[in-house]
């Protein structure tokens, strides 16, 4: 019970901070409006499915209008060379990301393997891995 009214008396307490990365299609680009689909015009009576989105649903909508159809950078990686002087490059802005390579072509099974950012790092298949950023040049925000 102390619990819940700690929590209650910390609800205002708190300011709530939410940020919008998209990417755009070049570094000058605005980026997207945020209340796109959410006010009523004169050329729209009802919210389309964008206006009723919110939470990531929405984020992603508004990427993929803005350019990028990999928001959640999600989207398989082609392996490169894989070699220790030229690693296939992860790009994250995370210090560290859980990465799966499929070692062969008809492999059934995934190694899933931690990759820290400066570190490269092996697969037991030989291919070679590293964690670099994100480059953030390529998104806008507000």
């Amino acid at each position: 019970m102390a619990l819940s009214r700690v929590a209650n008396q910390l609800k205002g307490c708190v300011p709530r901070v939410s940020t919008v990365l998209l990417r755009t299609s070049s570094s000058h680009a605005a980026p997207s409006d945020p209340q796109k689909g959410k006010v009523a015009s004169e050329q729209v009576t009802m919210p389309d499915t964008l206006g009723h989105a919110v939470g990531p649903e929405r984020w992603e909508l508004l990427a993929r209008l803005a350019g990028n159809e990999d928001p959640f950078e999600m989207n398989v990686k082609k392996r490169t060379k894989g070699t220790f002087t030229e690693p296939t490059l992860i790009p994250s802005l995370y210090d560290k990301r859980l990465v799966g390579c499929v070692c062969e072509e008809d492999a059934i099974s995934i190694q899933w393997m931690f990759l820290h950012k400066g570190e490269p790092k092996r697969c037991a298949c030989g291919n070679w891995f590293k964690l670099v950023e994100l480059d953030v040049s390529k998104f806008g925000g507000q």
